[in-house]
């Protein structure tokens, strides 16, 4: 089963989530739609701005937690090599 890490923001450059999920379509409209309580409710983080697919579940959350370690600039630089304008990646997932 495919899985997905992911990176949504509020804004550029600043407030930050990180996630894993196996249905990224879903999990990026529950966090736009504030369907998910918690921190990226809380600091307005509705912006896709990253992913990356796994073959397996397993690697991705080993992913996840290497990002959640990793210092801020780290996260932009990941975030700018495919995404230079911080654009919301969510319209693209339904093409």
């Amino acid at each position: 089963m495919p899985a997905w890490v992911y990176i949504m923001a509020s804004k550029p450059y600043e407030t930050l989530y990180t996630g894993v999920t196996t249905d990224l379509a879903r999990r990026i409209y529950e966090h736009r739609d504030g369907l998910i309580k918690g921190f990226s409710e809380t600091y307005g983080c509705k912006t896709l701005v990253w992913y990356q697919e796994f073959t397996d579940i397993a690697d991705a959350i080993v992913k996840e937690k290497q990002i959640k370690r990793w210092r801020r600039q780290w996260k932009f630089e990941l975030i700018e090599k495919p995404n230079p304008d911080w654009r919301d990646l969510y319209p693209d997932l339904n093409r």
